[in-house]
């Protein structure tokens, strides 16, 4: 009796661990299967957590754009260029860069201030060229801007003997800078559209640069001479940026993903040269798909704050949007000569809300840097942000390189939400550092191009932004001149 008593309570105690060990399994089996992790790859991160503050801290004035007279926008005077059929035409102008300094200040050259704007026909969309527009210093007005036409001509492509290049079909976005030796270096975007119009299909897009030369004919003109040391630096490694052939390998357009891989922003830092640009991760550097929707790093908050949050997500319309989004602002180190001389990790990246964050633009004031970007609602997947929203994002950082915090604990710094029909709607926000004090001037393009017959896309009021260590404000009542860059304060 008592062996068998032994043995039934062995017997039971066996059972009893089996089942609590089983039931260990299955807990230990459901956090295994659901794949949770935290990993930053070393870089800074847009996170929901902060994303989601946006909708309601949004409502403050101080993040609001200003309300603009539209009664007293007018199109560029000096917008002028020719159609297809060689037809002189008013043209659309939208995104703009100033020359700039190493420091990011406005350039003074030779007693002028350089814009350089992406320009083309209202009727063609696909028309796209970057014009050069200059202004004496010490004027403000929108008629003092003239314009000394477009920088490349159509065989400037070909000239340069670049594999890349041959194959443009558009012009895009990105930034200039003075040199120490006087010289007018640009920065842009090469992109390679259809093939039917020479490009390459799949919206490849190339980091490129080009010195460009200027006279002046008389005291008042500035003309275009043409352009040397036309050049690709870069389009993506795979590894830190996707390149356009991963885009291709996913799916392409027919994926719903969107590639990037543009508007780079020159900046120095202790002498040396960088690009900071809009891309996308690359294979190392927390890659899209399913496996970052389970990675706490994306999310920010408390571990139960992921939890409910993914919950959500894999229940939402944004779904397969959020599965593919993996914007970045990139940098690439330069050598001398503006090739390529390191690529670096990304200072920071967008996973699961928007594969979109454009137009880069760092510079550094009072011993901190800021990093600014521009995104829209509608690419976004974050609940209580809306399709008509615009933002410009911030962020801060005691170096170049990072780590970047959010300006006013969200990231948000400009908030536009007007609808893409008004004349005075607002894009492409940029923050041009000014030599004395802590207010910058924001610039834009106002009037979506195409939408009027008579209202083209213009230089759009500037207006001033204050910056505090980490806080933001716009500066009430400060609305400037169409395309003013500087103030005297």
């Amino acid at each position: 009796m008592k062996w068998k008593s032994l043995v039934k309570q062995a017997t039971a105690a066996t059972v009893t661990a089996a089942l609590l060990f089983g039931g260990a399994a299955q807990t230990f089996a459901k956090q295994t299967d659901s794949g949770d992790f935290k990993e930053t790859y070393g870089i800074s991160h847009i996170t929901r957590f902060d994303m989601l503050k946006i909708p309601e801290q949004q409502k403050n004035e101080q993040f609001i754009v200003p309300t603009f007279d539209e009664s007293t926008i007018k199109n560029i005077e000096s917008a002028k260029g020719y159609d297809k059929s060689g037809n002189l035409i008013d043209l659309d102008v939208w995104d703009s860069w100033p020359l700039q300094n190493a420091d990011g200040t406005v350039a003074n050259y030779h007693g002028y201030h350089l814009v350089f704007a992406l320009a083309g026909d209202p009727k063609d969309g696909n028309d796209t060229s970057i014009y050069l527009f200059y202004q004496k210093v010490g004027e403000t007005s929108l008629d003092s801007w003239k314009n000394a036409g477009r920088v490349f001509k159509d065989s400037d492509k070909f000239d340069a003997n670049d594999p890349i290049l041959k194959y443009q079909t558009q012009e895009w976005s990105g930034s200039a800078t003075l040199t120490k030796a006087g010289q007018v270096r640009l920065f842009y975007t090469d992109f390679s559209g259809a093939p039917e119009d020479g490009g390459t299909g799949y919206g490849k897009q190339t980091l490129t640069t080009a010195q460009l030369n200027l006279s002046q004919p008389d005291a008042d003109t500035l003309k275009v001479d043409g352009v040397e040391d036309h050049k690709s630096i870069f389009d993506g490694d795979g590894k830190n940026y996707q390149n356009v052939q991963q885009f291709i390998d996913e799916g392409a357009y027919l994926s719903g993903d969107n590639h990037t891989l543009r508007d780079p922003h020159y900046v120095e830092d202790n002498g040396r040269k960088y690009l900071v640009f809009e891309a996308n991760t690359g294979t190392e550097t927390g890659y899209q798909g399913d496996k970052q929707l389970n990675n706490r790093a994306y999310y920010g908050g408390s571990h139960p704050f992921f939890q409910e949050e993914r919950a959500k997500l894999l229940q939402s319309p944004e779904l397969h949007t959020a599965k593919l989004a993996n914007g970045a602002l990139g940098i690439i180190e330069l050598n001398d000569d503006y090739t390529l001389k390191k690529v670096m990790k990304p200072l920071i990246t967008s996973n699961t809300i928007t594969d979109e964050i454009e137009r880069a633009n760092v510079f550094k004031m009072a011993g901190k840097w800021y990093l600014f970007t521009d995104s829209r609602g509608s690419k976004m997947t974050i609940d209580g942000i809306g399709d008509k929203d615009i933002y410009m994002l911030g962020f801060v950082s005691d170096s170049l390189t990072g780590p970047y915090k959010p300006l006013n604990g969200s990231g948000l710094v400009l908030n536009m939400n007007l609808d893409p029909n008004d004349i005075t709607f607002t894009y492409s926000h940029f923050a041009v550092p000014q030599k004395k004090g802590n207010n910058v001037v924001i610039t834009s393009y106002m009037t979506n191009r195409g939408f009027f017959s008579d209202r083209h896309s213009t230089f759009a009021p500037s207006f001033l932004l204050n910056i505090k260590g980490s806080k933001t404000s716009v500066v009430p009542n400060r609305i400037l001149e169409q395309g003013q860059l500087t103030v005297n304060d």
